[in-house]
């Protein structure tokens, strides 16, 4: 893997849910406690961005224009030339407990979005799908919902717990929107009491599918990207310049530039001065392609 530039301008606080828009040439990315939209255009290497007034927890791109926001508050249709987003669907959920968190688009169009429970005190967070109209909880359990993705067949339908270091599969029925056979897909150690953080591979963030069926997992203070199997098991290992990488995405003309978002919240001071590229979009050139991404029906 080769190592590019990081993107140009500011570092987020807390960047997710990067994706590549294939129309637009644009990398799209939202700054959570920054409650911001950010985008890099590839083609003039320039960086644009929105406040939103509150957290965003993914975006993606809608079929005929513009893109999808899941704010605190509920989903929102937005339209970056103009500025102006609507709601369209009311939070299902307590705004001062909960959130929306990682999602994405199916190939169907269908959206798939998970919540934090922010106390993080009892895994009361749930995945939610949207579709014709309706938003419904189709699975739950979690903490944290992270790491949504889609295997290349759309078959099996990926989702983690971060705080319970587990990253889950299902069977995904494409034609019905439907999930079953719920298991443990890749589990990783918990940091003990006394561990230092340099021993301390990580946690499962946000993730994403390449062309092989492998996914890419960030892996959250643990400094590292990890490629496995469609059985789970590691089959390689991205080493970054950072302590916490929060998604990895697929981009570019050809799909085999490796975005990767990253975090600088709440980051201990010299930590920071050691890692100037904490907080910011990382990229590096890969050998297999990714997926594209999916375009969202509302």
């Amino acid at each position: 893997m080769r190592s590019l530039a990081p993107l140009p301008g500011a570092p987020s606080l807390l960047g997710e849910s990067p994706f590549w828009h294939p129309t637009d040439n644009t990398l799209y990315w939202c700054d959570i406690p920054g409650r911001r939209l950010e985008c890099w255009h590839a083609a003039d290497d320039r960086r644009e961005g929105w406040p939103l007034g509150t957290e965003p927890g993914c975006c993606m791109p809608l079929l005929g224009g513009g893109l999808v926001l899941a704010l605190r508050d509920g989903l929102w249709r937005f339209d970056p030339d103009s500025g102006r987003r609507r709601r369209f669907v009311e939070a299902p959920y307590d705004t001062t407990q909960q959130r929306f968190n990682d999602g994405k688009a199916d190939p169907l169009g269908r959206l798939w979005i998970g919540t934090v429970h922010e106390p993080r005190d009892r895994p009361a967070a749930h995945l939610y799908r949207y579709a014709a109209g309706r938003l419904d909880a189709v699975a739950g359990g979690v903490t944290t919902a992270n790491g949504l993705a889609f295997s290349p067949d759309a078959r099996t339908l990926y989702w983690s717990d971060t705080p319970a270091h587990t990253v889950y599969a299902f069977d995904f029925d494409i034609t019905a929107g439907e999930l079953s056979k719920r298991r443990v897909f890749a589990r990783f150690a918990p940091r003990t009491p006394e561990q230092p953080l340099d021993d301390y591979g990580g946690r499962p963030d946000g993730a994403a599918v390449d062309a092989e069926g492998c996914l890419w997992i960030a892996m959250y203070e643990g400094a590292r990207v990890l490629r496995l199997d469609p059985q789970g098991s590691i089959v390689d290992e991205l080493a970054l310049p950072v302590r916490c990488p929060t998604m990895p995405c697929f981009g570019g003309s050809d799909l085999r530039t490796l975005f990767v978002t990253t975090a600088c919240h709440n980051r201990p001071a010299v930590e920071r001065a050691q890692q100037p590229d904490a907080g910011a979009v990382l990229r590096y050139r890969v050998d297999v392609p990714g997926l594209p991404v999916h375009f969202a029906q509302v």
